[in-house]
């Protein structure tokens, strides 16, 4: 039977912590869970500690705050799994898709898969400004990747293990979601979207990704598809 690995990064989300290891521990696939605690302050590591490193498969502790990059980097190395995907520790995306997300991959039909929230009308689409900045953001990936992207900054992405592991990753940040698009679409792998539900918090919240991290976004677009980094690659 194949099995599915669940790479949950976690910063500061002591509050959404038992809720989402709660959703996840209820899908019925064959699974592991590996946490990584990217430094957290609000009493998330201590939360994983107590209740929850005899319970999920593999826990991960960062002495300093390295990014959501460098805690995915850090879990694809431990993931035992065939297909591996990525869910963060808040309470946006739903356990539940995780079966619509992988069936390509484990019928042998697709090696990735993204989980779009664009494809259906979903009528949780966030800020509109974040809303039309992702579209932005994955046109241009569309272009330049020659992919057909409605969402590269989706979360749910899924993979191949074999696949994923075999890409060398430099990002420690959220640029490794289009360092990863990028290097995927560099091996001429086509990717699979799928929809998925949305249910998108505030900064109140605490909703992490802003202005600066678009940026940046568009500055790994120009590094790994367009500049010198990305034609060396293709």
């Amino acid at each position: 039977m194949k099995k599915l690995s669940v790479i949950i990064p976690v910063y500061n989300e002591k509050n959404n912590l038992k809720k989402i290891i709660k959703k996840v521990q209820k899908n019925p696939l064959n699974k592991e869970i590996i946490l990584i605690d990217d430094a957290s302050t609000d009493g998330s590591r201590e939360l994983i500690k107590k209740e929850y490193e005899k319970v999920v498969d593999q826990v991960i502790y960062h002495k300093e705050n390295k990014g959501k990059g460098a805690s995915l980097k850090d879990g694809i190395k431990k993931c035992k799994g065939d297909v591996i995907i990525f869910q963060d520790a808040d309470l946006e995306y739903d356990p539940k898709d995780y079966e619509k997300i992988i069936t390509p991959i484990y019928n042998n039909e697709a090696q990735v898969v993204y989980g779009s929230r664009f494809l259906k009308n979903n009528k949780n689409k966030g800020y509109l400004t974040n809303y039309l900045a992702n579209r932005f953001l994955s046109f241009i990936a569309s272009i330049t990747m020659h992919q057909k992207l409605s969402d590269v900054e989706t979360c749910y992405k899924a993979f191949d293990a074999k696949l994923l592991k075999s890409i060398s990753l430099d990002e420690d940040r959220f640029g490794l979601e289009i360092e990863i698009t990028s290097k995927i679409s560099a091996k001429n792998i086509k990717i699979k979207e799928v929809p998925i539900s949305y249910n998108p918090r505030t900064k109140e919240e605490g909703k992490k990704i802003g202005f600066k991290d678009g940026i940046n976004a568009l500055k790994c677009l120009y590094k790994y598809r367009v500049g010198k980094n990305g034609k060396e690659r293709n």
